[in-house]
């Protein structure tokens, strides 16, 4: 905490925007399915469900298109 404090005080830094405001987030029940990655491969792709390892593409995407 040390350091995130004195860059805070360095640098006019806030964890938080200055207007926040509420949201309301929806998340659906989760389907259990018997798929499951090895813990090896849970481990590597950071999660155990096949199901919710989806690529993440960063600035290569462009409109939701692959480049």
């Amino acid at each position: 905490m040390e350091i995130f404090d004195s860059v805070m005080t360095e640098y006019g830094l806030s964890p938080l925007p200055k207007n926040t405001v509420e949201t309301m987030a929806y998340v659906p029940f989760q389907q259990f399915n018997s798929k499951l990655y090895s813990p090896a491969q849970a481990l590597e792709a950071g999660t155990a469900y096949p199901i919710l390892d989806k690529p993440f593409y960063g600035s290569k995407c462009s409109g939701g298109r692959n480049d």
